[in-house]
């Protein structure tokens, strides 16, 4: 098939999809087209190692490695208003990550790499995974039930709409940060908006925290680190003229370190603790560990730039 028919074969899956999106762990539908799609090319050792996940592997025709190839099924929970003629059938779920594209990607990829099995050297190994929108997610099931085991290397790929059309990004090192969320309680003294001195106003005291959470970032992380708080949601208060008894926050820390995200995760609860405590008041604190940065692997990077030949990770055989 050339180039142009099977771009326009990933634009009808990708369409598809869209219009038809799934939550985390309910992408059965997706899943069922999936793999009768692979089943459709032929040549592919097919599985679901999860009730909405798909396994397929190319064997080639001579000795190799093996590589993984990974895109998503999952939709977010977002009510889409594009108006495209392909918009979500499903209200209140939306393909608003691009893993409606990821998987019309993989699906091309692994219909191109089937027509040139005769070129395929070891295995190609292609995950469609479930539930990503969800920590921990599928990727773990995955490995626990084995579709890595003796795999040496994984690509994956990610829309970016930042991105010019035509480039494709490929970075050594970190990649995308450990994206960790954080909820907090201020507890004060509610009371009359007119008798302020008789509260102890949770309201005031979340601004300050807010204030100071920025110093986390400017002043408690090292210049040679990068790192995100902020702050993305308060609720308090139920009238103009009533200070309520307790304010709730939250959040997203971003970082790529290990030791930068402990840091960013015990300076958040410090700074809470010691903002609260300083006024009167008190506060409870939550921090959910998303996942783990993306690191890439520098050689195999560059497989992915250039010819094989100018680095140590080769498709040559083991």
């Amino acid at each position: 098939m050339n180039v142009t028919a099977l771009a326009a074969e990933a634009v009808a899956w990708r369409r598809h999809l869209h219009a038809n999106p799934e939550l985390s762990f309910h992408e059965h539908n997706t899943a069922r087209f999936v793999r009768e799609t692979l089943e459709s090319f032929g040549g592919l050792e097919l599985e679901q190692p999860t009730p909405t996940s798909v396994v397929a592997r190319l064997q080639g025709e001579r000795r190799g490695r093996t590589l993984a190839l990974r895109a998503d099924l999952d939709a977010l929970p977002i009510h889409e208003e594009s108006g495209v003629e392909y918009t979500s059938g499903t209200d209140g779920v939306m393909h608003a990550c691009g893993h409606d594209g990821h998987t019309a990607a993989l699906l091309a990829v692994a219909r191109e790499l089937v027509s040139r099995r005769s070129d395929v050297a070891g295995e190609a190994r292609f995950l469609f995974q479930h539930a990503e929108e969800l920590p921990p997610g599928g990727a773990a099931e995955l490995v626990a039930a084995g579709a890595l085991d003796g795999v040496d290397a994984v690509i994956g790929a990610h829309l970016v709409s930042t991105l010019e059309v035509g480039k494709i990004g490929v970075i050594d090192g970190p990649c995308t940060a450990a994206a960790d969320t954080f909820a907090a309680t201020i507890g004060g003294r509610g009371g009359h908006g007119a008798y302020p001195h008789e509260t102890v106003d949770p309201i005031a005291i979340t601004a300050q925290a807010i204030v100071n959470l920025q110093h986390i970032v400017s002043r408690n992380t090292s210049p040679l680190d990068n790192a995100v708080v902020s702050v993305t949601r308060i609720s308090g208060g139920t009238a103009d003229n009533i200070i309520p008894e307790t304010v709730e926050i939250g959040g997203t820390a971003r970082t790529y370190r290990q030791e930068a995200r402990e840091a960013t995760r015990t300076g958040i609860e410090r700074v809470l603790a010691g903002t609260t405590a300083a006024h009167g008041a008190t506060s409870t604190f939550e921090y959910t560990m998303g996942y783990d940065p993306v690191v890439n692997d520098p050689d195999v990077a560059a497989v992915v730039r250039g010819p094989p030949i100018q680095t140590g990770w080769s498709t040559s055989s083991r």
